[in-house]
């Protein structure tokens, strides 16, 4: 049962988590594949994990089905729209645009459509989590401008994690399990991105990205468990709430940058990261 209030520790605490699954799998999109092949092939593979784990928990109610159906093709808009934004711009830039936007389009959706209720507090973590996560775009790239393709890449984006997130939340509570919708959701969008994978790009270039099967099944690993705890999330707390802490994964992208890579924290990083943490406070306060 949803909480009107907000979210308890148990939630916040499985949502960040999830923000820090979602940070790795991106990182698996760095394997020497173009954008669409990579993310065709974490997809793929996380749809080959999901259905052993559907045989187990089964079909959600034939009513969250539509639902279902609909989260695969805003998910294929997704992957689709996010690499052409790669191919034109660096991850750097493009990701935290299409993250960034995606809460707030997410909360609009949820308080005009879904009617969930938020106070002031909530309401101003996000903002200054979705300004946070945004700032990090402004540490450079291949330009210093995007190029107007790439933003307009990167805002589809935004819109189609929006509008996922807002479908699966709602089809993730009709469903009545949360679980077994989360595994017809992979199940279904791993089929569906190699369809169409194969009819992009033909049998000889799928055939070489599986070379990259075992990182795949990394990202895929962590890509299915980030999303099934977050759409598991959506059934006990409300929907913007959650979409918002999602997008921390852009924070912990960064510190991996910095622990991991040894990239030197610049100061836009180092505001952008205060923000987001004020953020998390505020929307830990709802």
């Amino acid at each position: 049962m949803t909480d009107p209030a907000g979210m308890s520790p148990l939630v916040f605490a499985a949502v960040l988590a999830a923000a820090a699954m979602h940070a790795g799998w991106n990182a698996v999109l760095k394997i020497r594949l173009d954008p669409f092949l990579a993310i065709t092939v974490v997809m793929s593979c996380a749809g080959v994990l999901a259905w052993p784990l559907l045989a187990v928990v089964g079909w959600p109610r034939w009513q969250a089905m539509p639902w279902v159906l609909a989260s695969v093709v805003l998910h294929l808009t997704y992957s689709i729209a996010l690499s052409e934004a790669y191919r034109r711009a660096d991850m750097g830039q493009a990701y935290p645009i299409a993250r960034g936007s995606a809460p707030l389009v997410t909360t609009v959706g949820s308080l005009l459509i879904l009617d969930e209720p938020l106070n002031g507090r909530g309401l101003t973590g996000i903002a200054l989590l979705a300004f946070g996560i945004g700032l990090m775009a402004l540490r450079g790239g291949r330009s210093a401008r995007l190029d107007p393709a790439a933003l307009a890449y990167a805002l589809l984006t935004a819109l189609a994690i929006a509008s996922y997130t807002l479908v699966d939340g709602v089809g993730a509570r009709r469903a009545g399990d949360p679980h077994a919708y989360s595994a017809a959701l992979f199940a279904l969008e791993g089929v569906a991105m190699g369809l169409v994978a194969l009819w992009r790009r033909g049998p000889a270039e799928l055939a070489r990205a599986a070379r990259f099967a075992l990182p795949g099944l990394a990202g895929g690993a962590m890509s299915l468990g980030s999303y099934w705890i977050a759409i598991w999330a959506m059934t006990l707390a409300p929907i913007a709430l959650v979409a918002a802490l999602r997008e921390t994964s852009v924070l912990f992208g960064a510190l991996i940058a910095v622990v991991v890579l040894k990239e030197p924290p610049s100061p836009v990083r180092i505001a952008a990261a205060a923000l987001t943490v004020c953020g998390l406070v505020l929307i830990r306060l709802q």
